[in-house]
């Protein structure tokens, strides 16, 4: 059997040479917000090494570890931002494919073969349908055309889908920022608490040795020894808690960056250093900033390239076949040409285009949401700052002092026999709760600065440095 197929093989150069060109572009991200922007940190581009290729067990080399090298290890290692990478290989592959044309269709069809016996017509003729004698073979190549500009519109979508992942890796990179931070203050913290409860189990050892040393005089009851000696193993038991809760809080800062067996020892900050704080205005006014909020353009316009592609499919797609038909009989050769299209009749994609309408007026909605539940989060973050402000400022100007120089005056006083144990434990309970307390307002408010910035994306530091300047 012979077919020459030369015109059906220009048709199909004809349809493949509009299917080779492969569609690729480089994800745009959004630009970095100020807080962190300077760290050294892993970014999510498709051209970056595999997050796998890296150490599996980053370990910090140094012995104490300051703030910005928390950062810095956690925005290089941290396993939720590296697998961004893979997650960009996976949008621009869609963006590939979102960008290539239908595949043409070959289509070969065989008929009149395989029958039993020949056939004699009424004139004479005979008809061979014995094996492929009377076959006819028809053998036809179809393209489907995408009308109503589909393809572009998927493309559209597909790449408007990178930019949300920028916005969306900008949100998870202020988080870990704000995460560590917030790791790094509760560890210092229960540094200066281990600190404390140190000073407190000597001044503690002390006052026992002042009681040992009254009852050998026979100037207090024996009573009091044993007093003295229950309090001091209270606060010895005390001081191991604190040192195996500060052990936990090391390994949850390490696990930030993917670390299990953390080298530091310890954390350097100046956990006392607190600075006034910038009006709620000047702060309100860089809320903007915030990439929850900043990334609804880029949602918009996405929901909006969604409802576009919807309408798209309202188009019915046509198909264009042709190809050639043998007949064996009588050895000649015919060409076909066809083609279709769906009558949109019935389904005329209005569901989908409703339902991207609904998606788009609902993004609006999300929008303003959004900024009230941002807004509101700063107000509540803003007071709660104000108020560990308040409280550190009157721990350590009045509270402090006066429960320090309460304390030395019931100490002395015990040694000259002026006051009794009671007094002195008293004295001292209050000192170091006060102490405590002070400790626990710095943390507070350290961490209300982390949420703050995390909420503005701006230092305060920079803000109120600013202000100063005006």
């Amino acid at each position: 059997m012979k077919i020459h197929l030369l015109p059906a093989g220009f048709a199909l150069m004809y349809l493949l040479s509009g299917c080779t060109t492969a569609y690729r572009t480089t994800a745009e991200y959004p630009p970095a917000s100020p807080l962190g922007k300077t760290i050294q940190q892993y970014k999510p581009y498709a051209e970056e090494a595999f997050p796998e290729t890296e150490s599996a067990q980053p370990v910090e080399t140094i012995q104490k570890l300051t703030l910005d090298k928390a950062l810095e290890l956690a925005l290089r290692h941290n396993p939720d931002l590296a697998a961004y990478s893979l997650e960009v290989r996976a949008l621009e592959a869609s963006a590939l494919q979102a960008g290539l044309r239908p595949n043409p269709e070959l289509e070969v069809e065989v008929e009149n073969f395989g029958g039993s016996r020949e056939q004699e017509n009424p004139d004479g003729t005979v008809n061979k349908l014995k094996r492929f004698d009377g076959s006819e073979t028809t053998i036809t190549l179809s393209q489907l055309f995408e009308l109503g500009g589909k393809r572009s519109k998927r493309k559209q979508v597909a790449a408007l889908e990178r930019d949300l992942l920028g916005w969306d890796y900008e949100t998870k990179r202020l988080d870990t920022i704000s995460e560590v931070t917030k790791a790094f203050i509760d560890l210092l913290a229960m540094q200066e608490g281990l600190s404390l409860m140190e000073d407190l189990v000597q001044l503690s050892e002390k006052v026992f040795n002042t009681v040992s040393e009254r009852v050998k005089a026979g100037k207090v009851s024996p009573v009091e020894e044993t007093k003295a000696k229950v309090a001091l193993s209270i606060i010895r038991i005390e001081q191991e808690r604190v040192r195996r809760d500060l052990e936990a809080a090391r390994k949850r800062l390490a696990a930030t960056w993917r670390s299990t067996s953390p080298v530091f020892q310890k954390v350097i900050g100046k956990l006392e250093v607190v600075a006034p704080i910038p009006p709620l205005e000047d702060l309100m006014n860089r809320i903007s900033q915030n990439p929850d909020i900043a990334r609804w353009a880029a949602e918009f316009e996405h929901r909006q390239a969604a409802l576009d592609m919807e309408e798209a499919a309202r188009f019915p797609d046509l198909t264009i076949g042709g190809g050639v038909k043998y007949l064996d009989e009588s050895e000649d050769q015919t060409y076909v040409m066809g083609f279709s299209i769906p009558l949109p009749l019935l389904d005329r994609n209005q569901g989908g285009v409703l339902e991207a309408r609904y998606r788009l007026d609902k993004a609006k909605q999300e929008s303003s949401a959004t900024e009230v539940r941002i807004r509101t989060a700063l107000h509540q973050a803003y007071q709660e700052l104000s108020t560990a402000f308040v409280e550190v400022s009157t721990l350590s100007n009045d509270v402090i002092p006066g429960a320090q120089s309460a304390f030395d005056a019931e100490n002395e006083g015990y040694r000259e026999g002026k006051f009794g144990y009671l007094d002195v434990l008293d004295a001292q309970r209050t000192l170091f709760d006060v102490k405590g307390q002070y400790i626990e307002a710095l943390k507070g408010y350290h961490k209300a600065v982390a949420t703050v910035e995390r909420l503005i994306c701006e230092s305060l530091d920079l803000i109120q440095s600013n202000v100063q300047q005006k």
